[in-house]
Order: C-alpha cells, then structure tokens, then sequence
C-alpha cells in the first residue's frame, strides 16, 4: 500500500474531519506538529497556546488508541519541527511518502504553505460548517451586501432548526428585540464548567510557562476543557444552568461578572471538540422540552448556524488579504493599555484585565466596548484584527476577520454591517455597571471628566461624514450634530484631539 499523510491542525480536532475519513487507518500516518511558527505568528495568550497544544495531545493520543498511526512532533521535542511544513517533509522522509490529504485550513498563509509544498498535496473543503463552500457562494451572487440575518434565514430551512413546518418557531425569525435588557442585579448561574488538568495538561502547561514566559494573559488557573468527552459536559452544563437567560442577558456587562449567561462553547467548536450541529440542536431540545424559552434558544441557535457559519463563509468568500482592509483609512496605533489594562476608562480597564486573566470576554465587550473604542479612536484595524487573533482564546483567521474588519471596524466598507457599530458612554452606561465606578463621568459631554466615549463619538462622526452623511440608518446622528452650536462642536472636535494626542504619547487616559 502507498503511504499518505493525513495533516491535522490544531483546529481540526474532530474525528470527522473529512481528511481523517479520506484516509486509509490501515496504512496512512496523521500528522500533527506543536510548531513555534504557529504559536509564535501574533502573540497569542498563554492559555490559547495551552489549550491547543493540550488538546491536540489528547486528540493524538485518541486517535492511537483508535488505531491509527500518528507522527506526532511536540515543541520540546529535541528535534522539533518549526513549522507545519517542515514537519510534514520530515514525515514524508520518515515514511517514504509523496502525498498529502488535507482539509482546508482556516488560515490563508497555511492554505498558501500547502499550495507551495513540494508533495502532492490534495486539499479537501471543511465540511464541518452548515452550509458548504458552493452554497454559500451561490447565495452571496450578485448581491453586494452579505446580511448575514438573509443567509441565516437559508440555514434555518436547511436544518430545521427552530421551524414549524416552511415557517420559523413563534412565527418570527429572529427574536433579538427581547435580547436586550439591562444587567439583572444578581447572577443565579455559576459559569461554565471548569475541569482540573490532567497530567498531560500539566507537562503542556509547564511547556507554555518555560518557552513563552514573555507572552500575553495569564496561564494559571487553567480550567478548560481539553478533549471531546469534557467539552460535552460543559455543553449540557450550559444547557441546563444558563440557556434559560442567555436571551434576555445576553448584551449585559457586569463587573466581576465575567460570563454572565454566556456559553463559553466557542472555543471547543473552533477547535472542533464539539459539532455546531451537536450544540444548536442541544439548544433546540432544550426548548422543545419547556426548559428554555425561545428568544433564549433563537438568540443562541443563530450565534451558531447564523453568524458563525457565516463568518467562516464570508472569509473564504472574500479572499485572501480582506484582513487587511481599511475602508475608513485608520493608521492610529493600538494603545499599549491594551496589553497592560492600565488605563483610566473602567470599561475599558475591566474588559482588558478579563482577557489577561482568561483569553475570555463576550461579543458586547468585544463588540461594544473595546471595538467601538477602536473604530471611535481611528486605530489601524490591523492591529486591531492582530490584537483580537492574539488576545482570544477562540480566535482563529477565519472567524476573526469578518468579526473585527467587517463587523467591528466598517473596515470592509460596508459588506458585513449596513452602519458602523458606535456609540457614545450612553450605551455602556446603559448596559453596564461599568461607568459607576469610573474617573469619567458617562454624563458629562465636555470639559472636566467628560468620557472620552462621549468625544471620541462625536468625532468620529464629524471626520468620516463624507463616507456616511447619506446613510439613512445615521441620518438622525448627523442631524443632532449639525443642531449643535458651532463652539459645542469646536469644543468636542478639540477635546477629543487632545486626548488621542496623550493617548499616542502614552500618556495615561
């Protein structure tokens, strides 16, 4: 028999990886490689290292006792591999191999790395997504903007999900009106489910603290789960202890809450430790059983089916170098109070010392919070994207770059959202307990503590006009302006200037 190399990522640990079901157990040899390329490419936060190495031993090991033979290449290996390719010619040397399956990466430089490679290597779609390649090309045809809310509307009738018969559950499709209210005073919900390292969790995390003692967040305390069977336990545990308010909570902030109703699933489904399917329709049992109400199923169901099939879509849709787009021509640069949290924004400072202490922060935080001040203070979405990919524990090329440059920073011009998410310290006043204990006051416009939210937005408005004086959606935003006395603007336009100046200085903010 020819000997072939199955490559599997550290995102692709699934045994339904359509390169694992190519391929022959009995005669084939998977490839898997801690590399420093890979842990090395941003400056990824200890825990993400950890997790991926750690669940890919795991995944290894699984997949041995499954039978399979495995040429596996760890970091402290005395001969390791720097890069995916490299460990891939060793193994083609090793067992006198020529050919590589491969399923698609979720990167593009290890798409290109596979193109470039001097074996045979074939290349199969990802099939681990709701909708495949072809469809959601044929949905995206002709039409120059990608609503996601359309494409979730085709992945519900495709499913079934949440449908009664052609029509959706309730008789609406989306239920995001009741998924809005104000921080509850109390959290009833325990967060989600953490599991002690095992031994092999314990030799990766003494790896992570002696060969990356310079990188991002915290490494301990590490409670994650590392292989399929854990990562179940924590799906049914959310499931049962915090579905039934995802809905209503699901935007709220509060501090010393750092998951509220959250999840926390999307770093096992990214990796590939649970199915999207396997999780929405745990989600839709749920409420078909009563326990859950259906603005916290739909909300939860179109996290999943919805926007995270769509992300990865729209990636490979729109190509390689759409990470690098910057529609509004931002070049501030990212402030280092992003890597330290020293900073005197309470909103800010508390978001950014989550993500050091837990590679973690929900879709507001990232969304409401730290992008909003982002595209508010003009700041490079590159960096931006860089410090997202870095930062997250979840966060992989092809989920970040809708998220950051298509919805978080209009910097694809408008094919992702129809309006750039921004807002003033009303909006995190208002879903947060964040400003209450601040040096800025969410109240005040101008002057002495005025929040640099409250001018940064109205800055941002005045200096992208021309890209969006004739969007309807912020026709009523422009129209306050313009009522605005020509000292209040002069005052606004020249506060927020002095305070990017210290803010690119270094001073503190």
């Amino acid at each position: 028999m020819v000997t072939r190399l199955v490559l599997v990522l550290g995102d692709q640990l699934s045994t339904g990886l359509s390169a694992l079901c190519s391929a022959d157990k009995d005669s084939d040899v998977v490839v898997m490689a801690e590399v420093m390329e890979e842990a090395t490419y941003v400056r990824h936060h200890a825990k993400k290292i950890a997790f991926i190495f750690s669940a890919m031993r795991h995944f290894a090991q699984a997949l041995e006792d499954d039978g399979w033979t495995v040429a596996y290449s760890r970091l402290d290996d005395d001969d390791a591999h720097k890069t995916i390719a490299s460990a891939l010619l060793g193994a083609a040397e090793r067992y006198g191999a020529d050919k590589v399956i491969a399923t698609r990466p979720g990167e593009w430089r290890l798409i290109e790395m596979l193109e470039d490679l001097p074996l045979d290597a074939k290349v199969l779609e990802d099939d681990r997504f709701i909708a495949t390649e072809a469809e959601f090309a044929d949905w995206a045809a002709g039409r120059k903007e990608l609503r996601m809310e359309w494409f979730y509307r085709e992945m519900r009738r495709k499913t079934g999900l949440l449908m009664d018969g052609d029509d959706p559950e309730g008789g609406k499709w989306n239920y995001d009106h009741d998924n809005r209210k104000a921080p509850p005073e109390a959290v009833d919900a325990s967060g989600p489910m953490s599991f002690t390292p095992d031994e092999i969790t314990e030799e990766v995390l003494t790896l992570v603290e002696e060969r990356f003692p310079d990188t991002f967040g915290h490494l301990r305390p590490f409670d994650f789960a590392v292989e399929q069977g854990q990562a179940r336990r924590a799906l049914s545990h959310f499931i049962k202890t915090a579905l039934p308010d995802f809905g209503d909570y699901q935007d709220a902030m509060l501090r010393g809450e750092r998951y509220l109703y959250h999840s926390v699933l999307s770093l096992y489904m990214n990796t590939g430790l649970l199915d999207p399917i396997e999780v929405a329709k745990a989600a839709e049992d749920a409420y078909r059983s009563g326990d859950v109400p259906l603005n916290a199923a739909e909300g939860f169901i179109r996290q999943i089916i919805g926007w995270r099939d769509y992300m990865r879509h729209l990636w490979y849709h729109q190509g390689p170098g759409y990470e690098r787009k910057n529609g509004l021509n931002h070049q501030r640069k990212l402030p280092e109070f992003f890597w330290t949290a020293e900073t005197d924004m309470a909103c800010i400072r508390d978001t950014v010392e989550q993500t050091i202490e837990t590679a973690y922060a929900h879709h507001i935080q990232r969304l409401m919070v730290t992008g909003n001040f982002f595209l508010l203070a003009g700041i490079d979405p590159a960096e931006v994207y860089d410090w997202y990919l870095s930062a997250y524990i979840d966060a992989f090329g092809w989920v970040m770059a809708g998220n950051v440059i298509g919805m978080s920073q209009f910097a694809d011009g408008g094919i992702v959202a129809s309006k750039p998410y921004v807002s003033s310290a009303n909006y995190i006043d208002k879903m947060s307990d964040y400003c209450g204990d601040c040096a800025y006051s969410a109240k005040t416009k101008t002057g002495e503590g005025a929040c640099p939210f409250n001018l940064l937005y109205w800055a941002f408005l005045d200096r992208q006009r021309d890209r969006f004086k004739g969007n309807p959606r912020m026709a009523q935003m422009y129209a306050t302006w313009d009522r605005m006395k020509d000292d209040k603007r002069e005052t606004i336009l020249k506060e927020a200037g002095a305070f990017l100046e210290r803010m690119s200085k270094g001073e503190r903010v």
